[in-house]
């Protein structure tokens, strides 16, 4: 379909489809959006390279993926955030630049997109603690909106994040609810920004109750399946096991599951099991009417669709203070989690 069918189809003239799909702000909101429904309900996607001749744009928005050791982002969350990202600024002409790059190389790549002009703004992904990129590209002055968030620099920046610290401090919450007091905790890498909110959401829950966290309980590391089974074995080995695990990932959940099999028990009877599960794509926590795991859910194709959404807007009014977005997640009640048991 092209511009012309697009229009035609809505009843709208080619020019008011062109400047609601390129966000000018004398077409109303209301007619934006039947606009961009339209354009991802027939496929409609504008010519990127005319527009950029058009308006000397590079109608692309970058996006760095930190490789480390330790830290890849090639996962299923990963590939829901891109999915939404990209289905969002495809109606607007965008694309995505993708790039690999070390923490040392970081940099260098940054100010490279940018003097190449090969983006007109940035999605800034797995920020940590502290995190150094917030600095390099406020210094830049290009455009971003980073997904999560960097502790003590909320208010200077664009950033679009689940509330973790609540999050697990309601998952926390409902196992204590249900008598539960060794309750574990299998966290991501404690350098990242949400692991280190979702560990203060849990340590202050137990406060709260007058219970103190047992480190022997306690672990954190990518988010894997087999880091979930190994440390649910490891803990469910020790003196005083623990009765429930809370974890980070659906794919750590499914790792507990494995281990509390093994070890001859029964998940939600013997040993509960709460996760956050990001409403993934193609990695579901069940049906909606039947989930497997008690679990906060905050689907992660829609951040992607929030967070270019955000971006966009300020590439287009790039004067305007920073936006922000704080979404809670939900919680479900799955029968991974029961009462805690008796002696």
């Amino acid at each position: 379909m092209n511009l012309k069918d697009l229009a035609a189809s809505l009843g709208l003239s080619q020019t008011t489809v062109s400047r609601a799909l390129n966000g000018y702000p004398e077409v109303s909101e209301a007619t934006r959006k039947r606009v961009t429904a339209a354009a991802l309900e027939h496929g409609y996607r504008p010519d990127s390279r005319a527009r950029s001749l058009a308006t000397g744009k590079a109608m692309a928005v970058g996006l760095v993926l930190p490789m480390t050791a330790k830290q890849e982002i090639v996962n299923p969350v990963f590939a829901d955030f891109v999915a939404g990202a990209a289905e969002t600024l495809a109606t607007r002409g965008y694309d995505i630049v993708l790039s690999l790059a070390s923490e040392e190389e970081q940099t260098n790549v940054y100010r490279s997109m940018l003097s190449k002009g090969r983006v007109d703004g940035m999605i800034m992904q797995a920020p940590l603690t502290g995190d150094p990129r917030i600095a390099l590209l406020k210094d830049l002055g290009m455009p971003f909106v980073v997904h999560g968030r960097v502790s003590d620099h909320d208010d200077e920046y664009c950033w679009m994040d689940m509330d973790n610290r609540h999050a697990f401090h309601e998952a926390t919450g409902h196992l204590l609810d249900l008598g539960h007091v060794r309750i574990a905790l299998l966290n991501g890498l404690e350098a990242m920004d949400f692991a280190h909110r979702r560990r203060d959401g849990f340590l202050d829950a137990l406060s709260e109750r007058g219970l103190t966290a047992d480190p022997a309980i306690m672990a954190s590391s990518t988010m894997t399946e087999q880091f979930g089974y190994n440390e649910a074995m490891r803990m469910l080995a020790l003196p005083e096991p623990p009765t429930a695990m809370l974890t980070s990932s659906l794919l750590v959940a499914m790792g507990a599951h494995r281990a509390i099999q093994a070890r001859g028990l029964r998940m939600g009877l013997d040993v509960s099991v709460v996760t956050h599960d990001d409403g993934l794509s193609y990695l579901p926590n069940g049906t909606e009417e039947a989930p497997i795991f008690t679990a906060t859910q905050s689907p992660v194709r829609s951040h992607g669709n929030i967070c270019a959404e955000m971006l966009l807007k300020r590439i287009d009014q790039d004067k305007t203070p920073p936006i922000q977005t704080k979404l809670k997640a939900s919680f479900v009640i799955g029968p991974s989690s029961g009462p805690a048991p008796t002696l």
